[in-house]
């Protein structure tokens, strides 16, 4: 087992990867009641062209299969469903799918192997028939229609569809009522045994545990499966420019909804932490609650809250999104462009710089205090090979004339899009 030790927030991270591949990461937080366990596997909604390991051939899915997988692991042979198992006996239990993992997860305070027994079955045992397989297109379908009745998630889809021409997030996560009618159990079990072999996935906890025992007992619980070989994933190559820098929609909403993106070309595995923490610290500074832009466009009645702020990054992407609500989403923009533009030319205050790195860093310390937060954040940015305790170390190293060069090479006009419905 690998110890990892950050005095920064002084908590260990321990690691060991077993035979068949599968990586166990434990951070304890003794005296915690909560505890928390999430295990993910290396497959997402971007998954949909592969090699088999073993296999010659390029395997080509519909759209949607990794969120449909995820829907149907807690079906049981029985009729009964894992989430109900795990709720009946106290365990607050869940999934989700990204483009990059599909994670399953639970918390609780009592009965946590009771819970683990049931947990670790379902993710291990897959049940598809015909018959459940079509009833679950059903469910997805009315799960889809119900996201585009959504003006919240459409005003952040439209603006990857400005962005991207041919790359998979771009595509809801959910597949489209098309693609999943081509979804069979074949596929299913194809897609189950390629990705959710133990050398794929990787399995976080936190709480109050001694780690050594805790492994043992995870160990007891899974099946013999040995380890494949790396799965080759196809991805379309994505042309530089965007598609539109403006898209509208209208829906029924009291006041407009913005998304304004901006597409970057993909990090390398080096690059990924400081890059997304200097962007981090560049968005806070030209519109958090802080900043002059945000103050001014408060002030003129053209927003009322702080826009979300975020940088998503996978293997084949990269963007900057801003999304909020606003009276004038066009005059918004422009101010943006006219804000970042004035970054180019005069520099960032380093003073602004200095004070939003101590915040950033603050915001960091503060999630070691809860175990889900701990575990979440570990899971993900293993999917990106990522040490979490790698953004405690980097963001000291982020200088202002660094920050400077990367406004002038990431936040490009050519790039920008804005998405609004009204």
């Amino acid at each position: 087992m690998q110890t990892i030790y950050n005095s920064k927030v002084k908590e260990t991270l321990y690691v060991e990867k077993l035979e068949n591949g599968l990586t166990i990461m434990i951070i304890p937080k003794k005296g915690i009641q909560k505890k928390y366990i999430i295990w993910g596997t290396h497959y997402g909604s971007n998954d949909n062209k592969f090699i088999v390991p073993g296999e010659e051939n390029v395997t080509e899915v519909p759209k949607g299969v990794a969120h449909f997988l995820e829907h149907k692991l807690f079906e049981q042979p029985n009729g009964t469903n894992s989430l109900d198992t795990l709720t009946a006996i106290g365990v607050s239990a869940n999934a989700y799918t990204t483009n990059d993992h599909t994670a399953y997860l639970y918390e609780c305070t009592d009965n946590f192997y009771e819970a683990l027994d049931e947990f670790m079955d379902y993710v291990q045992h897959p049940y598809f028939t015909d018959k459940n397989v079509e009833k679950e297109k059903g469910i997805i379908g009315q799960e889809i229609q119900m996201y585009d009745d959504y003006p919240e998630w459409k005003v952040y889809l439209n603006t990857l569809e400005a962005m991207y021409h041919t790359n998979p997030v771009k595509l809801d996560i959910t597949g489209t009522i098309e693609t999943i009618k081509g979804i069979d159990k074949e596929i299913l079990y194809k897609c189950y045994n390629t990705f959710y072999n133990p050398s794929n996935m990787c399995m976080v906890i936190s709480g109050d545990f001694i780690p050594e025992n805790l492994i043992e007992e995870i160990k007891k619980r899974l099946i013999e499966k040995s380890q494949t070989g790396e799965i080759k994933r196809i991805y379309e190559t994505e042309e530089e420019g965007i598609v539109k820098s403006k898209v509208e929609q209208k829906m029924n909403v009291s006041k407009p909804l913005y998304t304004i993106g901006i597409k970057c070309i993909p990090l390398t595995k080096r690059e990924q932490v400081k890059t997304s923490l200097g962007i981090e610290i560049i968005l806070r500074i030209l519109l958090g609650e802080s900043s002059s832009l945000y103050k001014e466009l408060y002030h003129d009645g053209n927003i009322f809250e702080v826009p979300e702020l975020s940088f998503e990054f996978g293997e084949d992407y990269a963007h900057i999104l801003i999304t909020g609500s606003a009276n004038n989403p066009d005059e918004l923009y422009s101010k943006v462009k006219n804000k970042i533009n004035e970054f180019k030319e005069k520099g960032l205050n380093i003073e602004d710089l200095e004070r939003t790195k101590k915040l950033i860093y603050g915001n960091m310390i503060k999630q070691y205090n809860d175990v889900t937060d701990i575990a979440r954040t570990f899971l993900s940015d293993f999917m990106k090979d990522i040490n979490s305790f790698d953004y405690l170390e980097e963001i000291e190293t982020i200088d202002i004339n660094y920050t400077n060069e990367l406004i002038k090479n990431v936040f490009k006009e050519d790039k920008m899009v804005l998405s609004v419905v009204k």
